[in-house]
């Protein structure tokens, strides 16, 4: 795909795996993460031929959070992630957990080891996340003296109360990857989340990706949009779908041609 000095990327039968490659650092987040966490998935949205997204991180962490050393000491650096053309737009600290919404595949965030601030923002941008028990979750800015900046705040708003999130929030806590569970942050537990993973995408990717595709797009509307908007997109999806190749594949594959391949995910999605 291009050079990646703090990312390692794999491809397999249309599953895409992005892991964080800074593993002598606990994968902390410098600016060139940054960079490259936009980069690829901006790159795998334009991505017509791939299924679904896995990402993790190398050497047992997902990310220790912001390498603060490294970031946070140069005004520059900080004005660099937080710049935006307009209020509303995302800035490039934002964009690293939001981007991974708007790619039409699903994106499943596996998380090992420590999972701190930064780290926490971005995998709550993936559409699941799977950890192992022990995982070490904490949305902990307010230890900076900081509010949490990453989108963070606009995932949280999605999975859990209000009162839960502002208890993380004001108290830096760190939690389990069982306890983050209980909470609702992290969709499954497992010994070996990585091979979890691969086994739900590799199950999804048995279905049609324009269906997929619009599934994602309508769940992730429906919880920031009225009951009319909602009802518009539903419609306009299934019309699309109704009227695009894969919806007749599907079919056949039902009617126990199983061997019918899918074609590659529309271009409207």
């Amino acid at each position: 795909m291009t050079d990646w000095q703090r990312l390692h990327i794999t491809e397999a039968e249309g599953i895409v795996t992005v892991a964080l490659n800074r593993p002598e650092k606990l994968n902390a987040l410098d600016i060139q993460m940054f960079q490259e966490l936009d980069k690829v998935s901006r790159l795998l949205r334009t991505r017509k031929d791939i299924r679904a997204v896995i990402l993790t991180g190398e050497g047992g962490n997902f990310s220790s959070g912001l390498d603060v050393k490294s970031v946070a000491t140069s005004p520059k650096k900080v004005l660099g992630l937080l710049k935006k053309w307009l209020p509303g737009n995302a800035n490039l600290a934002q964009r690293v957990s939001r981007n991974w919404r708007l790619i039409p595949v699903p994106v499943i965030a596996v998380i090992e080891g420590r999972c701190y601030g930064g780290g926490t923002q971005i995998v709550l941008g993936a559409d699941f996340r799977f950890a192992t028990p022990e995982a070490e979750l904490s949305i902990m800015e307010v230890r900076w003296g900081l509010v949490p900046d990453m989108a963070g705040l606009v995932s949280l708003r999605e999975l859990v109360a209000k009162d839960v999130a502002m208890k993380l929030t004001m108290t830096g806590e760190i939690i389990s990857g069982e306890r983050a569970q209980q909470l609702g942050l992290v969709t499954e537990v497992h010994p070996s989340p990585l091979r979890a993973a691969q086994t739900f995408a590799h199950q999804i990717c048995q279905a049609s990706p324009d269906a997929i595709a619009a599934i994602k797009s309508t769940t992730n509307k429906s919880w920031v949009r009225g009951e009319r908007a909602l009802l518009a997109k539903e419609t306009m999806s299934q019309l699309r779908l109704i009227l695009g190749k894969n919806f007749k594949i599907a079919g056949l594959r039902q009617r126990n041609n199983t061997d019918k391949a899918y074609q590659k995910r529309q271009s409207f999605w």
